[in-house]
């Protein structure tokens, strides 16, 4: 701890999650420090470091400045994480748990333990028996890679073993080998997710379940709670959350993504132990944010009240930034068209999909909440 008693929390990774993690630690009376990639990062203003998260002694000569580790990403290798709990430092969530996001293999070995409702899946090391997979479901399936995908990355629909030839290469030049997993394709009505956050003590909240609406394999809108004339389907979505929360011990929080089938069933699609993008509607509309939420978990303090500000919350992510005109100058006209929005900028060069920030609208009604959030998303835009 500082001279004041304060507690530091070290944040490995610089991204727009470390940036909104910056003024609830200063209302909790928390100092903050983060380790970015590269200078003018989105979290620059706390980044006391920067350097590759991937060496070691980068990653043990942060945390000797902190007293805690957490993460705006799930990117750091095991065997760091590891050592730094050999060294005694507090790592949240665990590499115990962290390995779950980290490879989804891994993860779906656990869900599968865990009992709860997953897609069909197998893992594959070559084409022909992805072929076999392929034909004893349907003639198509979803093919991801084990590690490192996000935003749709590492991800393809195909109908055919050959469509991912590229990725059994690699494997195949890989010193390590591996896998390829293998999932049915899910017919499904739309997507789902429960945020949860736990502390080392076990005390866990939830959020209400929410809708999330992709574009392009990318998250566009978040609608919470999520809409629905089947109340059972949030409730079961809510259950799977916290048996998933506890089963692998995280600590901070923790996002389920799920599919709502067009039979009624819930399957998880992924995991994210950090706070996560269909959570950022909590920072106006919820009573406590998922960021000081993380926060107060991965510090071991009484986590807060998860209850809507409003009936409804809209968030919409600005995807790509303005293709013409500077950014400074189209927030300003957001700001001026859409008084009721809360726009948020990561201060990011616009380039196309890249999100460089997101929109919130609070409100009674979902349809005129969501119409406005959309309106200046795409002013912004």
């Amino acid at each position: 701890m500082t001279q004041n008693g304060s507690i530091k929390i070290g944040v490995i990774g610089g991204g727009q999650l470390a940036r909104m993690m910056v003024p609830p630690a200063i209302h909790l009376g928390l100092r903050i420090s983060v380790l970015a990639e590269n200078e003018g990062s989105s979290a620059e203003r706390a980044a006391d470091a920067v350097g590759d998260y991937r060496d070691p002694e980068t990653v043990y000569a942060f945390a000797k400045t902190v007293d805690v580790v957490t993460f705006d990403h799930e990117h750091v290798p095991q065997a760091i994480l590891r050592e730094l709990e050999a060294r005694g430092v507090a790592v949240h969530p665990r590499p115990d748990a962290l390995q779950y996001a980290q490879d989804k293999i891994v993860m779906r070995e656990k869900l599968t333990e865990l009992g709860v409702p997953i897609p069909d899946w197998g893992t594959v090391a070559d084409e022909a028996a992805l072929q076999t997979f392929l034909d004893a479901h349907g003639g198509r399936a979803v093919v991801k890679t084990a590690r490192g995908g996000y935003d749709g990355k590492g991800v393809r629909v195909i109908s055919d073993a050959t469509e991912v030839h590229d990725w059994f290469t690699a494997l195949a030049e890989d010193a390590n080998g591996g896998f390829l997993l293998v999932e049915e394709l899910v017919d499904f009505v739309r997507e789902l997710s429960q945020l949860v956050a736990r502390r080392p003590s076990g005390e866990t909240r939830t959020w209400p379940v929410v809708e999330t609406i992709q574009r392009d394999g990318v998250c566009a809108e978040v609608l919470a709670p999520a809409p629905t004339d089947r109340p059972e389907v949030l409730a079961e979505a809510a259950r799977i959350g916290s048996v998933v929360a506890e089963g692998v011990a995280v600590t901070g929080v923790l996002a389920v993504e799920m599919f709502e089938t067009r039979d009624g069933r819930v399957l998880v699609n992924e995991l994210a132990m950090r706070p996560h993008n269909s959570g950022h509607f909590s920072i106006e509309g919820s009573v406590t944010s998922q960021f000081e939420q993380h926060l107060r978990a991965v510090a071991d303090l009484p986590l807060g009240d998860t209850s809507m500000t409003a009936p409804a919350a809209v968030m919409v992510n600005v995807l790509g930034g303005p293709a013409e005109g500077p950014m400074p100058v189209r927030y300003a006209e957001a700001l001026a068209a859409h008084p009721t929005a809360k726009i948020h900028s990561y201060d990011k060069q616009p380039r196309p999909g890249r999100k460089v920030g997101h929109v919130t609208v609070t409100g009674d009604d979902l349809a005129a909440v969501r119409a406005e959030a959309v309106a200046a998303a795409a002013a912004f835009a």
